[in-house]
């Protein structure tokens, strides 16, 4: 692989990374006005199951966070925590361009919006793609963790590991796998 392709895609890994770390900021300086916005189209009786759940976190400049699910449950030892299934994520950046976020399975806190995401994650960006079998968004900790069989891919490279960790407030990336003995693999598609 040429020097070229390298730089490029550490560019492009680095530009997602600060588009994320820029929201991230904009939460934590604003006031967040959350609106919390449930669809239901039957009457739950006696259960904590919610249909067709939708949240949405907006701050002042207009940036936007959007999670839906197709069900959620409200943990009953901490209504701060809704446990969801078929969830699909928007974050749409006024002025940049909007990432998706897909998983079969979410836990949401409705205090912090702190997010994990698990089995099949899918992650969009223009013609970037990540898939992975865990996604941890964590505002509290300034941390973002991919993980569980992590492949990116766009239109001229692929690159697998087992974990790429963001710290949000330094922009530290760490791409790595849990054992030594292996290596992070990266292949151009050309």
């Amino acid at each position: 692989m040429t020097k070229k392709k390298v730089i490029f895609f550490f560019l492009l890994i680095i530009s997602i990374i600060t588009i994320l770390l820029i929201y991230q900021k904009n939460l934590e300086e604003k006031k967040i006005t959350i609106e919390d916005k449930i669809k239901s189209d039957e009457p739950a009786y006696n259960s904590n199951i919610i249909k067709d759940i939708e949240y949405t976190s907006k701050d002042r400049k207009g940036n936007e966070y959007i999670i839906k699910a197709l069900e959620g449950e409200i943990d009953y030892s901490n209504p701060n925590i809704i446990f969801l299934k078929k969830v699909t994520a928007l974050i749409n950046l006024k002025n940049s361009n909007n990432i998706k976020i897909t998983s079969n399975f979410g836990k949401y806190n409705s205090s912090n919006y702190d997010t994990i995401f698990s089995k099949n994650v899918v992650i969009d960006y223009l013609d970037n793609n990540i898939k992975s079998n865990y996604l941890d968004f964590s505002f509290n900790r300034n941390l973002m963790i991919i993980s569980k069989n992590v492949v990116y891919s766009n239109s001229e490279n692929i690159l697998k590991s087992d974990v790429v960790e963001i710290n949000i407030e330094t922009k530290d990336t760490k791409i790595f796998m849990n054992e030594k003995e292996k290596k992070v693999i990266l292949k151009s598609k050309n």
